[in-house]
């Protein structure tokens, strides 16, 4: 493996880390007090004008669609070289939206740069590659276990040039964000066609008559500005010149998009985890219990040493499967895909646990970030797809590796 960064993307990352720790992280508690003051005048959703500063900031800077590989809309980084920036980004809870790389929307924009025609760039991909709109993607449903794709019951039935959509999601993540425009629904045109042929994914304007709003989510209680939508689609009438691809494609598409999603989840998640140790490690030093420090202590050592090691595995595995991607494509990096997914909330929410013991009552309040950060890397563990279904994936996958060796070694001549 060689995870080198070219010059370019090692002078980004320096400029990205300067950013984040003299404008973003500092620019933090301003973003908090402006979603708690309008949370309190009855605005829970809201946009917070200091991201609009920053974002003009990160935007001057060149720090800004950092995740595209296409370098005339995006930084032309590698996957391996955008990871690095990822996890810096990961450390604050608005790093990413100041560079315009959120999620849903990197996910939504890398659909709309590989898949979406030309009249669906100008109109959409335009407005989220410049961040001035927002985006939900509206896959998961709460009829159905979502986690296996081909459950989704959202109809999407043609009349004549026109597509009807009914049905019901949520988890919309995004989907109440006062700048959030359009939808990616995915759902199924042909119900009894080949299983991975039924779904298609369609733009859906976020204001389409027939479209409700019905709620937001809650994530161990905390509801987040930008909202996790409950939708619900009756008789919602889009172009069919809105499909993504083609009729069936939408099954293939959502699996293109999991890949880099999952890179970029897995190194903001490493990210948060690395800023969890170094509170662990400040507050161990600043407490003093029965007569001295903390860090004193051998079990709180332990941690601190357990997490460090974890960290750094975490880190070269997702590496490697980013690496994997750069020059072996994603689909002979599943497994590799799959296991980042698996193995590094796990480690992250571990370190973040730890964190909060040594902060003792204050880790489990707001007056810390660490509370949230939980919060987050515990529904991560849900998000595109629960650990058991990539658990499942990896074996499956191991096991025709293995079973190759046998047959090859089987029929290898004696001798």
């Amino acid at each position: 493996m060689n995870a080198q960064l070219s010059r370019r993307a090692e002078a980004l990352r320096e400029q990205v880390r300067a950013f984040v720790y003299e404008r973003v992280m500092p620019a933090e508690p301003v973003w908090l007090e402006e979603v708690r003051a309008a949370a309190a005048a009855g605005n829970p959703y809201c946009h917070p004008q200091i991201v609009e500063e920053l974002k003009r900031e990160a935007r001057g800077q060149g720090l800004w669609n950092l995740f595209l590989p296409d370098p005339e809309h995006g930084a032309g980084l590698t996957m391996v070289e955008y990871a690095t920036m990822a996890e810096l980004l990961g450390r604050t809870r608005i790093g990413s939206e100041a560079c315009n790389c959120s999620a849903p929307d990197t996910g939504n924009m890398e659909i709309l740069h590989e898949f979406a025609s030309e009249e669906q760039k100008e109109r959409w991909l335009a407005p989220l590659l410049a961040g001035e709109i927002r985006s939900g993607f509206a896959m998961t449903e709460p009829e159905v276990a979502s986690s296996d794709a081909t459950n989704i019951g959202m109809v999407i039935a043609r009349d004549g040039d026109e597509y009807v959509l009914n049905g019901r999601k949520w988890w919309t993540t995004g989907a109440l964000h006062p700048n959030a425009r359009v939808l990616i629904v995915m759902g199924k045109t042909a119900p009894e066609g080949p299983v991975y042929e039924q779904q298609s994914m369609v733009i859906v304007p976020i204001d389409a008559a027939g479209l409700q709003i019905l709620r937001s989510t809650s994530v161990f209680g905390y509801h987040d500005p930008e909202g996790h939508g409950e939708l619900l689609f009756e008789e919602v009438r889009v172009p069919t010149s809105n499909v993504i691809g083609a009729e069936g494609m939408g099954f293939a598409i959502g699996q293109a998009r999991l890949g880099p999603g999952r890179v970029h989840h897995c190194m903001r998640a490493i990210g948060a985890a690395e800023r969890a140790l170094e509170m662990l490690c400040d507050r161990a030093d600043e407490r003093v219990t029965f007569g001295k420090p903390v860090a004193q202590n051998a079990n709180v050592r332990d941690w601190i040493a357990e997490s460090r090691i974890e960290l750094e595995m975490a880190r070269l595995l997702v590496m490697k499967a980013a690496w994997m991607m750069d020059t072996v494509g994603n689909q002979n990096a599943r497994i590799e895909i799959a296991a980042i997914k698996v193995a590094v909330p796990s480690i992250a929410l571990g370190v973040v646990d730890r964190a909060i013991q040594v902060h003792g009552g204050g880790g489990v309040s707001d007056d810390f970030p660490l509370a949230y950060m939980y919060a987050g890397l515990r529904s991560l563990r849900l998000a595109d797809g629960p650990d058991e279904v990539h658990k499942l994936s990896i074996a499956s996958q191991e096991l025709r590796r293995q079973r190759a060796r046998r047959a090859e070694a089987s029929a290898a001549p004696a001798g």
